[in-house]
């Protein structure tokens, strides 16, 4: 046997040989210090068990990567690791989970949009401010551009660079841990990094900060997995360079002044702090070969970067998109139907749908409707408010992400408000540092506000901001209703005052101030300490009484006020001497239609609806259609009616017969670019006055019909109105015939040609139910009304002939434009059972 040894050294240190029946045996010994490499054995052929034992502090094993192959041992701990993985991770227990209750991670879990990118505080500002469906257009520009996937979080950039750390941020609520959780189920099911990581281990910052003595990592990953130290010592050993630690809540951490002080920890085996060895992880003096994956809120991310091992990637969870959303209500209801009942009723709020890209919120949204489902309640009333769903979810994170507060939870809402009222009047979104400061007591640890770095040339500027505008607004709602009786009544008639048309910055925080005196509301604050004075309960019902008395409505301001409270006594007497509810402009919203729903719903009082300049889509014409039959008069106008589904759907609605109970009613309907209809229905009869779409060489350009009301509901609107788009005449007279309760009429042409002539003496031939009919046109040409004098009449059916009649022997006059030349004057003629008989209306200015 030849033997090759290999030390450096400045201490003592012996090898030793020697040869028994089973074989050669080696063994190599140094004093604390000394370096040394196992001997080399050459030209023989090694058998047995070979046993390398070491006990001194910050020894790590090295061998070259070809020796690290697994053993079956090892492979047999890692299989049975997973399966506990698998078995711990396949379930979600939810916050109002009572004992044994828990439901699968597949039946929750949908992919957030996780971004690679910095964004400037313009982008910020936006993502902020946006709402609705413009919020989800700004999600979806993040969406294209910048997003990952799970199975990606590790892949080269366009450097051909891997990172060796990721940092995960997210806000409170963001679903960073649930992602984790995915993450490790995935990996142990082989779905996920199969081939990239042999071990993945799940430290939580939470459980480690509880801790206590001193521990190895080794000590400390046993806790956390239900494996032995010497399984977690022998899975490391084989394979170092294939192990991702996920870190979940960073921010969570227990750090103090003096973790950058302390020695460093390079063993897996050494003891320490528990706090101490992970940042030594972090840092990379532990198993500087694996990968970390460390999820944070944003205001600890900077100290985490600082702290981290390189090369770094940075990663944010930015919530549900769209399609997320969607997704997760698909999920949770399990059911098609309810599924699209939930998602519709949310989609129709611009304040909840913009909510739900935080996945909490639309837990505690689909949770809320699902009850409603349950108990067999109206669905519409499941939500309740908007305000009830912002305190429920403030509430879901004051219980389970607010530990270790230093503070009282009076004392951290009422800093939160201030800050946010301060930003408020200063039209300011992202608060910088030192203002913060000023106001709130450890920001890093408030899990409702959200931290930024933002390069400002050769520096960096640290800014903070609320989730979005809406929390910031609801903040300072909750400050103001919260407040002392005297200041709180100032600040909200200091609001009330404010002029809403040039100036609703303050609109959002008065409702979510009326959705706080709701009495369920209240009683969900009283449980955290939170009390609204009761002189401020009756001065805020005061004031909107007094808004209630104005002319005209803007916006439905009052009415979104009441909706918010929801207190049905209350609505009922706020708008008994309201009989009209009258709003110019600017666009209806669709959060105001479903104030007006309820407050339809809850006041008998009301008889008249007008709604002017209101940019009323089809689709909000159809939420409000439930209660239009409660007014006795309506004036609508309509706006986008883009296809003739659109048309038909909306029009089978109307006429309707609960709908059509009303005694007045006046619609208009864009179905073109340049065409309209209008719907007008009184108590006798009801008329359908139909512009026509105009083009170059367009002769027929209105009809006006007129039907009893109950008529209405027989009329098949998707004929009509692609027989309108059509432009076919004999179609039209085809349709116009069919209309069996057809009463009047009225109808413009450019010219009455002979072809118009021979058309309109049909309709009145063959439409027997027609009992007048006009006709109005630029000029009538003599040829034609020789043939009117000729025609045979129906005596049921006057028939009415206006327009102007050109005088001079040649080059009659056509256009309108000519109809006050000397030469023409204004005719009308008339058949009926009396015969033929013209009247002359206006005669020509200058005689020839």
């Amino acid at each position: 046997m030849d033997t090759f040894y290999k030390s450096f050294s400045k201490k003592n240190f012996s090898i030793s040989s020697s040869h028994s029946d089973s074989g050669p045996n080696v063994s190599a010994s140094a004093q604390s210090g000394s370096h040394i490499t196992t001997p080399v054995l050459t030209n023989n052929a090694i058998t047995g068990n070979v046993h390398i034992i070491h006990n001194a502090p910050g020894f790590t094993l090295y061998r070259p990567p070809s020796e690290k192959t697994q053993t079956l041992g090892t492979r047999s701990v890692i299989l049975k690791y997973k399966k506990l993985i698998c078995s711990e991770h396949q379930c979600v227990t939810e916050y109002n989970s009572r004992p044994g209750e828990h439901v699968l991670l597949s039946e929750r879990y949908t992919q957030p949009l996780i971004i690679q990118k910095h964004r400037d505080p313009k982008e910020r500002e936006e993502e902020i401010c946006s709402s609705g469906e413009s919020f989800q257009r700004v999600l979806s520009s993040r969406s294209s551009d910048d997003s990952v996937h799970l199975n990606s979080l590790f892949d080269p950039d366009s450097h051909g660079i891997s990172p060796s750390a990721v940092i995960l941020q997210g806000n409170s609520g963001n679903g960073k841990s649930f992602t984790v959780q995915k993450i490790m189920m995935d990996w142990a099911s082989g779905d996920l990094y199969k081939e990239r990581y042999d071990i993945v281990f799940h430290l939580k910052c939470k459980e480690i900060n509880r801790i206590p003595g001193k521990k190895s990592l080794v000590e400390i990953l046993s806790y956390s997995c239900s494996l032995t130290s010497d399984q977690i010592s022998q899975m490391l050993q084989q394979s170092s360079e294939k192990v991702l630690f996920i870190i979940d809540g960073f921010d969570e951490l227990r750090l103090t002044e003096d973790i950058y002080g302390m020695s460093p920890n390079t063993d897996p085996l050494q003891k320490a702090p528990p706090v101490v060895i992970l940042c030594d992880l972090l840092r990379g003096r532990i198993l500087p070969e694996s990968f970390l994956l460390v999820t944070s809120r944003s205001t600890a991310t900077d100290t985490l970067s600082k702290l981290l091992k390189g090369p770094q990637r940075f990663s944010e969870i930015m919530g549900f998109s769209e399609k997320g959303i969607e997704e997760y209500f698909q999920k949770f209801f399990q059911n098609e139907e309810l599924f699209r009942k939930a998602y519709t009723l949310v989609k129709t709020n611009e304040t909840l749908i913009t909510a739900c890209s935080i996945p909490v919120v639309c837990w505690i949204i689909c949770t809320t409707i699902k009850q409603r489902f349950k108990s067999g309640a109206d669905v519409t009333s499941g939500l309740e408010t908007t305000t009830s769903i912002y305190v429920d979810f403030v509430c879901t994170l004051l219980e389970h992400h607010c530990q270790g507060l230093s503070q009282s939870v009076p004392t951290l809402l009422r800093s939160l408000g201030q800050l946010a009222e301060r930003g408020m009047l200063e039209q300011q979104v992202l608060l910088d540092e030192k203002t913060v400061n000023e106001t709130v007591s450890d920001p890093a640890g408030n899990p409702f506000l959200c931290k930024f770095l933002f390069k400002r040339t050769i520096r960096q500027e640290t800014m903070f901001s609320f989730m979005h505008l809406s929390f910031q607004e609801f903040f300072t709602a909750l400050y103001y209703v919260l407040l002392g009786e005297k200041e709180s009544q100032r600040k909200c008639t200091q609001l009330f005052s404010i002029d809403r048309s040039s100036d609703d910055r303050f609109t959002a925080v008065m409702q979510f101030a009326f959705g706080l005196l709701n009495k369920d509301v209240r009683c969900t604050l009283q449980r955290h300490g939170l009390f609204v004075h009761p002189k401020t309960q009756a001065h805020l019902k005061e004031l909107i009484l007094k808004e209630l008395c104005c002319e005209y409505l803007s916006r439905l301001f009052p009415l979104q006020c009441l909706y918010e409270l929801h207190e049905e006594d209350f609505v009922k007497e706020a708008l008994e001497a309201m009989n009209t509810v009258t709003v110019y402009g600017p666009a209806l919203r669709r959060t105001d239609c479903w104030a007006l729903m309820y407050c339809a719903q809850c006041c008998q009082c009301i008889e008249e609806l007008a709604l002017y300049d209101c940019r009323l889509t089809s689709e909000k014409l159809l939420m409000i259609l439930p209660v239009l039959h409660k007014f006795k008069n309506l004036e609508l106008g309509l706006e986008g009616v883009s296809s003739d589904s659109d048309l038909t759907e909306l029009m089978c609605a109307l006429t309707r017969e609960q709908t059509l109970s009303s005694h007045c009613f006046d619609v208009s309907l864009p179905f073109t670019n340049s065409g309209t209809i209008n719907l007008s229905i009184s108590k006798e009869l009801s008329s359908i006055h139909i512009l026509l779409p105009w083009w170059e060489g367009a002769s027929l350009r209105t009809l006006n019909l007129g039907f009893p009301k109950a008529g209405l509901i027989d009329i098949d609107w998707t004929r009509l109105s692609q027989t309108i788009h059509s432009g076919d005449t004999d179609v039209i007279m085809s349709v116009l015939l069919s209309f069996s309760n057809l009463k009047k009429m009225e109808m413009s042409v450019r010219c009455l040609s002979k072809m118009w002539s021979a058309w309109t003496l049909q309709i009145m031939q063959n439409c027997f139910s027609l009992t007048e009919l006009v006709v109005k046109a630029d000029f009538l040409l003599e040829e034609e009304i020789k043939i009117l004098q000729r025609s045979r009449r129906r005596p049921a059916c006057i028939v009415t002939f206006q327009g102007y009649m050109c005088n001079k022997q040649s080059q009659k006059c056509t256009h309108l434009n000519d109809s006050w030349l000397s030469c023409n004057q204004e005719v009308k003629i008339h058949l009926n059972s009396q015969g033929f008989s013209m009247e002359t209306l206006r005669k020509p200015l200058f005689m020839s």
